[in-house]
C-alpha cells in the first residue's frame, strides 16, 4: 500500500453509488489514472467541486500496489485545484464543446491506464490555457490540439511535401488513408483536392503559426476542420461522439 501525488486534469466522471463517483485524470506522471473520490457528491464534500471536468488539480492518490493498472481503483484523499479551466469554458458553447472534444481525445490516446504520456498531457494543460483566454477562436485551438495530439502518437499528417514520396510542396492532392498531401503522381483514389489556403491553414496549425491560422478565412477554416476530422477518425478507427457537437 503506498501514497503518491501528481497533478493531471479530469477527463471524465462517473457514478458509483449513492455518494462517489469515478474520477478519470490524464496526469503528468501516471498518465491516465481511474480513481474513486468518496462522498464527493454529498453537498458537504471538501472537494467535490474541484473534480469536476477541464479542472486541472493536484491529487493525491492511496494505492493498494505499486501497479496503477488492476481489479483496485486508487482512491483520492486530498485535492488541490491548480487552475479552474472549466469556470471559464463552461458558459461559452463554443468554447465548452471544443473542451469536450478534447477531453476525449486525450482519453482515447491514453488507453494504457498508468503508462505516462507527458507530451499528451503538456499538449491538453496548454490547449485548455488558451482555450480558456479566448484569444483564437475555439475551432482553431481544437483543430491545432487534434493535430498536434496526431503527432505525437506517431500519426503526423503532411500538408506540404507529398506524403509518398517526399516531393517538395505544395501539392494540390489530400488523402486522409496515405497520411495528407500527395504529388499528381502519388494521388490515390479517393483523394481530395482542398484549397491552398486550407493546407497553409492546418499545417500553420500543426506548426503553431498563429499570425497565419488567425488571418484565415472562415470557409477555409471550416473546410480544414473536416479534414482533421476525418484524420483523426482515420486513425483512432472511430469517430470522436463530441465533435459532432463542436460550433463550427
Amino acid at each position: 500500500m503506498s501514497l503518491f501525488r501528481d497533478d493531471g486534469v479530469v477527463l471524465r466522471t462517473q457514478k458509483l453509488g449513492e455518494a462517489d463517483r469515478i474520477i478519470t485524470l490524464l496526469t503528468r506522471q501516471h498518465g491516465r489514472v481511474r480513481a474513486v473520490a468518496r462522498g464527493v457528491r454529498r453537498t458537504k464534500s471538501k472537494f467535490g467541486a474541484r473534480l469536476e471536468p477541464f479542472s486541472h488539480v493536484d491529487v493525491q492518490f492511496f494505492s493498494r500496489g505499486e501497479e496503477l493498472v488492476g481489479r483496485h481503483l486508487a482512491l483520492c484523499t486530498q485535492v488541490e485545484t491548480i487552475t479552474p479551466y472549466g469556470s471559464r469554458i463552461v458558459d461559452d458553447y463554443g468554447r465548452y464543446t471544443a473542451a469536450t472534444a478534447m477531453l476525449e481525445t486525450a482519453e482515447r490516446f491514453t488507453e494504457n491506464e498508468g503508462e505516462p504520456a507527458v507530451q499528451q498531457y503538456l499538449l491538453l494543460i496548454g490547449a485548455l490555457r488558451t482555450l480558456a483566454t479566448g484569444e483564437h477562436d475555439a475551432p482553431l485551438v481544437l483543430d491545432a490540439f487534434l493535430l498536434r495530439s496526431l503527432s505525437v502518437n506517431g500519426y503526423a499528417p503532411s500538408f506540404g511535401d507529398c506524403a509518398k514520396c517526399g516531393i517538395p510542396g505544395p501539392n494540390r492532392f489530400f488523402s486522409v488513408q496515405t497520411g495528407g498531401a500527395l504529388c499528381p503522381d502519388c494521388r490515390v483514389p479517393g483523394s481530395v483536392v482542398p484549397s491552398p489556403e486550407t493546407l497553409v491553414l492546418l499545417g500553420a496549425l500543426l506548426s503553431g503559426d498563429w499570425e497565419t491560422a488567425d488571418a484565415t478565412e472562415a470557409r477555409h477554416a471550416r473546410e480544414g476542420s473536416g479534414l482533421v476530422a476525418a484524420y483523426v477518425q482515420w486513425h483512432l478507427e472511430r469517430g470522436l461522439r463530441s465533435l459532432r457537437y463542436v460550433d463550427r
